[in-house]
């Protein structure tokens, strides 16, 4: 089964890539490895999830910009291996970021949803090390950020 089976199975609206809006790059390749640079929860609307998980959203909220972000990583992939994810060998590493009060301390909660639908869409091969790490503030107010690492 193709990954792109996988993406039509679970119903998966893949955007186009948005660019970078600042002085870096939105992917880069070395070698065998492509590193994404920290993708938003920017809906299909062109919305932000914005806000800070504790005090104006709820774990559910933040799971939703975490998927979020997980389908942007995977458009940003996607532009990456010139349109075909077959390409990619393994999901190696995400790195989510919550934007979350002092005493909130379920950040893997948030994250798990954007580890689920990588395993969703790569099966074995989307299964990764990962951190979940709490934050004052991030870029545009968003709840959550996300960036990986694979393998091609």
């Amino acid at each position: 089964m193709t990954i792109e089976n996988n993406i039509k199975k679970l119903n998966l609206q893949i955007p186009d890539a948005p660019s970078p809006v600042g002085a870096y790059v939105a992917f880069k390749k070395s070698e065998k490895l492509i590193f994404i640079s920290g993708q938003l929860p920017l809906t299909s609307d062109g919305k932000l999830i914005k806000g800070k998980i504790g005090k104006d959203l709820s774990i559910e909220d933040g799971q939703k910009a975490a998927r979020l972000c997980a389908i942007n990583i995977l458009a940003q992939l996607k532009k990456a291996v010139s349109g075909d994810l077959n390409k990619v060998k393994s999901c190696v590493k995400i790195t989510g970021f919550v934007n979350s009060t002092d005493e909130f301390i379920d950040q893997p909660k948030v994250i798990n949803p954007a580890s689920e639908l990588l395993s969703s869409v790569f099966g074995d091969n989307g299964k990764h090390a990962r951190a979940a790490v709490s934050t004052n503030s991030l870029p545009l107010g968003v709840a959550v950020e996300i960036d990986a690492i694979f393998e091609i």
